[in-house]
């Protein structure tokens, strides 16, 4: 039996919930792309790419063509409930996307940064969030959890595959934008060399969903950039494909 190309979150979400996160096997895209790269803005062959989306649409079951976003590394949330792509001359510029509607698909791409997907307990409102260390400093995933009529204590969040701990270098400039929201985040950064460190964007991720009040945390523990065979990186390979973190319900 062939494994899937993509990571099924392990999380209590109901029954009706369905999420994913590819890997970089099972597509048609090659070189420095290879092989399911679903970035459509990384200089692939476009119809590679059209048929690797058209691959996840038809092997993961969705029920729609994703709403894909034009992600900038902010925090600016799309309400996908209201979306109309019929209206929309390019995709929204955007860095996480919403939905209270059945069978609407929520979706970011990644390639290093830290994708995290939310559901309500009662499976009628989900999420999915590209949270880069930026757009995590600026506060992209308090901006999505302020979408969900839901209370934050119950919500459900899910940490995908991204830069491990080990191999996120970021200077004084990163550590400062996070410390002086809060002075808990010093933990999350170990000193590497002189003017650098070592930072653990899982715990960043974290602690800022705590403080929301969010406390159901799953997922974590990936490394893209240790893991070639599995996962696209742009700070090991610089021209790269992008991996897709999606979600959706069912009515």
């Amino acid at each position: 039996m062939t494994a899937k190309p993509w990571i099924e979150p392990r999380w209590p979400a109901p029954p009706n919930v369905h999420a994913c996160s590819t890997l970089r096997r099972g597509g048609v895209s090659k070189a420095s792309w290879a092989s399911l790269n679903l970035g459509g803005h990384v200089n692939d062959d476009s119809s590679h790419v059209a048929e690797n989306r058209r691959r996840l649409m038809t092997q993961a079951g969705l029920p729609e063509e994703p709403r894909w976003l034009t992600q900038v590394h902010g925090c600016d949330v799309v309400d996908n409930s209201i979306l109309d792509d019929a209206c929309l001359p390019q995709p929204p510029q955007a860095d996480a996307a919403y939905s209270n509607l059945e069978k609407r698909v929520c979706a970011v791409l990644t390639a290093d940064c830290l994708p995290v997907l939310f559901v309500d307990a009662e499976g009628r409102e989900v999420a999915a969030a590209h949270a880069g260390w930026r757009g995590l400093a600026a506060g992209v995933l308090e901006q999505t959890i302020g979408r969900f009529s839901t209370a934050p204590d119950a919500l459900l969040a899910w940490l995908g595959p991204a830069i491990g701990p080990e191999s996120f270098e970021v200077g004084e400039d990163v550590r400062d934008a996070f410390t002086a929201w809060n002075s808990a985040c010093e933990t999350a950064f170990v000193a590497h060399r002189e003017g650098r460190w070592l930072a653990d964007i899982y715990q960043l991720a974290s602690l800022r969903l705590r403080h929301a009040g969010v406390t159901e945390i799953h997922g974590g523990g990936y490394c893209t950039y240790s893991d070639a065979e599995r996962f696209f990186s742009y700070r090991r390979d610089g021209e790269t494909g992008r991996m897709a973190t999606l979600i959706w319900f069912d009515g």
